[in-house]
């Protein structure tokens, strides 16, 4: 019978239980604190990750896999007999992850078998594009009909992520000194969003904690309406926060279902500890 299987990257943030239970291949990103080097999500979590990123002086670097990266998992699944490979993976506007994935099959001999997605977007926004195609290919669907899926998903879903430190964004190199230190001050909080073209964007700087959030709950309104909407909070080891955002938008939508993630090492390294996501698709 044939198969269809699912591989992505690691920052779609997908928790290890969903991808053993959907059987979703995840090909890490690499964290470098200085000579030391990570598997994103393999062999570095994100708690340690964020404590590590607390005590270091330096920004962490990251970079995508190589292309032998995915040239190995591509060959290991294409030589299972009647499978093929969707490949769905974070924005080319903001990392090579897709390029590499590129190159890895342009060298392979079996090329028709691997079908490559860039999701324009990141972090669970990625994932839940994810996760969707792996429950439709257990379901037994073609990859064409996955394909679709993924495409309509992608252009429903809405994402923000609110900074609580602009710390991390003047360590790379984002904003000057001078911004990171006034916005500090005054305790703004940049709301970003993932625009069309899988750019990061910026919506509104928001003074506090709490109206930030409550800025979130009016930008959901004006895209949703009265409608019915499924919601991801993903949060760099800000639970409290995260449980704080999802009563809020509870109390204005119908909230259909509801999961946490965590903010992996690599998206950590931009954004920082304390930064919450939240990442809504409309019930149909």
């Amino acid at each position: 019978m044939a198969q269809v299987i699912i591989v992505t990257d690691s920052t779609s943030d997908i928790p290890l239980e969903i991808r053993e239970e959907l059987g979703i291949v995840m090909v890490p990103l690499k964290v470098h604190f200085g000579n030391d080097t990570f598997q994103d999500s393999v062999d570095i979590s994100s708690d340690v990750f964020y404590d590590k990123l607390k005590q270091s002086e330096e920004l962490p670097t990251t970079s995508q896999p190589s292309p032998v990266d995915f040239m190995d998992v591509y060959k290991e699944l294409c030589d299972q007999p009647d499978t093929s490979v969707i490949s769905i993976h974070l924005s080319s506007a903001l990392s090579g992850t897709y390029q590499s994935a590129m190159l890895a099959k342009s060298l392979l001999e079996n090329q028709s078998k691997v079908t490559l997605v860039d999701s324009k977007t990141t972090c669970y926004g990625l994932g839940l594009l994810v996760v969707a195609a792996a429950e439709a290919a257990k379901a037994g669907n073609s990859v064409e009909d996955i394909l679709s899926l993924v495409t309509k998903l992608r252009k429903e879903t809405r994402i923000y992520f609110i900074l609580d430190t602009l710390e991390y964004l003047y360590k790379g190199g984002r904003i000057g000194k001078a911004s990171a230190m006034f916005g500090s001050l005054l305790n703004i909080k940049p709301i970003l969003t993932v625009d069309d073209g899988g750019e990061v964007d910026s919506v509104d700087k928001i003074r506090g904690h709490k109206k930030a959030i409550g800025r979130i709950v009016e930008l959901l309104k004006e895209e949703f309406g009265d409608q019915s909407i499924n919601l991801c909070i993903g949060h760099s080891v800000a639970s409290d926060s995260a449980e704080e955002m999802y009563h809020l938008i509870n109390r204005n939508f119908k909230v259909n279902e509801h999961k946490y993630t965590h903010l992996g090492p690599v998206i950590g390294t931009h954004v920082g500890p304390g930064a919450l996501a939240v990442f809504v698709t409309p019930v149909t």
